[in-house]
């Protein structure tokens, strides 16, 4: 099935909403899906205006949000629909509400809600007990969704293919090193290895979630924390903020440990491959810390086009989600 026959699929509707909680749950075929519907939008092979006419749209971020936030809300703008915000205050969530009855209310509304939290996906899931509003996670405590799938849009477009593709995450096996982990194993020949310190990888949970995964569909997952086992020859370099959303870290010393994990000019010509390697960063970058801006900046880095990519990839998802209502 194309892309373009996908779209046209969605639109014409379909029985139930169709959630976004966690990419585990979501499918390797569902995942191709999407990553080539984003591809088509941002390739603009046909009028998508249309697509979420009549539907409304709301943004539940109870944290801040540059891009995610502003790409849902242009991206649903973009394709026909409506949309209303919501703080972290204005629901009566925080009067004492459950997220249960609250996602029953808003399902009367709204066709689609998206969310952001700090906090874990069980209030999401609340949210999503309700069978007539599409839920979508736009980064939880545990898991950043929507992001990796952007981040495998964005390979695809610069290298051609997601299969044989061996990715490179250095840093700290946060909520989009989750994300990106079963986005990996759920794409065939894709093979992810994530570098970091001691104490700071991957939620023994996901790294057994995201190995399973990887067996059935066909991807590779593999996590050291010895920098001396960091692979050569890789097609892309991912790094990742290491204070997630800003939050300090209990180890008043954290950033000793960090530090030779830092991606600078030198770390890429030792891991790239003679010919095109790509540096990647969900963004917001702190320069100097995670990155050095001479990489940031710098000829092998798309992390400002992977950032466009959340609006098309938000896109797909919107359409694909909206399709049940």
């Amino acid at each position: 099935m194309t892309a373009r026959s996908n779209i046209e699929r969605y639109s014409a509707g379909c029985p139930r909403a169709r959630h976004i909680l966690s990419l585990s749950n979501l499918g390797p075929e569902t995942l191709s899906e999407l990553v080539s519907d984003s591809l088509s939008i941002a390739r603009e092979e046909r009028n998508t205006s249309h697509l979420l006419e009549g539907k409304i749209v709301g943004m539940y971020f109870k944290v801040a949000s540059t891009r995610t936030r502003t790409a849902f809300t242009a991206g649903a703008l973009r394709l026909g629909a409506k949309t209303i915000s919501f703080g972290p205050y204005d629901l009566q969530i925080n009067t004492g509400e459950t997220a249960a009855d609250t996602g029953r209310v808003l399902s009367g509304f709204l066709d689609v809600l998206v969310i952001r939290t700090n906090d874990s996906v069980e209030e999401m899931e609340s949210f999503a007990s309700q069978p007539d509003m599409a839920v979508i996670n736009a980064m939880s405590e545990n898991e950043h969704p929507t992001q990796a799938i952007a981040d495998l849009v964005t390979i695809r477009e610069a290298l051609g293919r997601l299969d044989d593709v061996h990715v490179l995450y250095i840093g700290e096996g946060n909520n989009s090193a989750a994300a990106l982990a079963f986005a990996a194993a759920q794409t065939p020949g894709m093979a992810l290895t994530v570098i970091t310190p001691e104490g700071y990888g991957l939620a023994p949970a996901v790294l057994e979630r995201a190995r399973a995964l990887a067996r059935i569909c066909g991807g590779s997952i593999e996590q050291f924390h010895d920098l001396g086992r960091t692979p050569a020859n890789v097609d892309v370099v991912y790094t990742t903020r290491w204070e997630t959303m800003g939050v300090s870290k209990q180890n008043l010393n954290w950033r000793e440990t960090f530090e030779p994990y830092q991606v600078t000019e030198e770390f890429m010509a030792r891991v790239s491959k003679p010919s095109q390697t790509i540096f990647m960063h969900d963004l917001p970058a702190i320069r100097g810390s995670e990155v050095v801006s001479a990489v940031l900046d710098g000829p092998q880095s798309v992390a400002f086009r992977q950032a466009w990519h959340k609006m098309t990839s938000a896109m797909a998802i919107l359409s694909w989600c909206a399709a049940a209502n």
